[in-house]
């Protein structure tokens, strides 16, 4: 083995401590200057959900002295447009809005992930979270959620859910519905709810657990038959909509959305994205709109979501390996 002459291995150590330096120095004042040029808000579904509702009134009320572009990468789940993001550079010019199926569930629910839903992501904030509502089609002959597995149970595989693609909030919640329930449907992902909804209301998917903010209005047209919610509680939204757990008590399964950024994005780059978004999201104008669709504006600190996002991992691993779910 070739030896390293002391004097070479001082300059490689010299360069490394001044590249190194120079680095610190770069970031703080790349930091201070942020944001000098618009900023891609990827939204890993496509435009009509809540995740995409969210993202835009971020970038409606953003006031970084730089315009927020809303990017819709959907597929795989969410997972296209979240590796996208997670493969960007460390900037602050390329944040997602995450879900709880991309940095939760999928890790479970795919043999082979492009990203780490941890290692490969900074957290943000929280921005909102909401149930998801158990809605059928109007054909269906139940009204409440005893009498679904009722009839689930006398036609065994002969219901089909829907999801706007697997590892959904949407998806799981089925999932651990048949868990519980020790019932059979079949899961019918799509590429995102807008394709799904005609088949729910046209009768060739029976059924969806659909987030709230795009599922109670139709609901409330009388388009589709609103059963329950998945949330621990009634929703103020829909008090008058029972929760799955009232007929089956321990089930929840709850939707969220928080602001995720590359790892690596300086500190000071993520404090600014995070005092934004609690400025924006605390607008009562805001609140109130969140409020009318069904969702709740949950903020928190970096800190607090990297902590609620470990536990909903371990939550949710728990399910799909329960429910034999696979995206493979």
């Amino acid at each position: 083995m070739n030896s390293v002459k002391p004097s070479t291995l001082r300059r490689v150590v010299l360069s490394t401590f001044l590249a190194g330096s120079a680095s610190l120095i770069w970031l703080p004042a790349q930091a201070q200057n942020y944001p000098n040029k618009p900023i891609r808000l990827v939204v890993t579904f496509p435009t009509g959900g809540a995740p995409d509702t969210l993202a835009r009134i971020f970038s409606e009320k953003a006031q970084l002295g730089q315009s927020v572009v809303v990017d819709n990468k959907p597929g795989a789940g969410g997972n296209i447009g979240a590796d996208f993001v997670a493969k960007s550079p460390s900037d602050g010019y390329t944040i997602v809005m995450g879900t709880v199926g991309t940095h939760s569930i999928n890790g479970s629910l795919y043999k082979k992930m492009p990203f780490d839903m941890t290692r490969d992501f900074t957290p943000v904030s929280l921005i909102a979270n909401a149930p998801n509502l158990l809605v059928v089609n109007n054909d269906l002959p139940v009204k409440n959620v005893p009498e679904l597995v009722q009839y689930m149970k006398a036609n065994p595989n002969k219901l089909s859910f829907g999801s706007p693609g697997v590892g959904t909030s949407v998806h799981v919640s089925g999932e651990l519905f048949k868990s519980m329930t020790g019932t059979q449907m079949t899961h019918a992902p799509y590429k995102g709810r807008q394709f799904a909804i005609p088949d729910l209301i046209g009768g060739s998917i029976q059924l969806m657990f659909d987030n709230m903010p795009s599922a109670l209005p139709m609901a409330k047209e009388g388009k589709i038959r609103a059963i329950a919610v998945t949330t621990a509680k009634r929703s103020p939204a829909a008090p008058d909509i029972p929760t799955v757990a009232e007929s089956l008590p321990g089930f929840e399964a709850t939707t969220w959305f928080a602001l995720f950024a590359p790892a690596g994005t300086p500190k000071p780059v993520i404090d600014r994205l995070h005092a934004e978004a609690v400025r924006i999201f605390k607008l009562p104008d805001v609140q109130e709109r969140l409020q009318k669709l069904g969702l709740e504006p949950v903020l928190s600190s970096p800190e607090e979501l990297a902590r609620y996002q470990a536990s909903e991992i371990v939550k949710w691993s728990k399910v799909v390996k329960e429910s034999g779910a696979s995206a493979d």
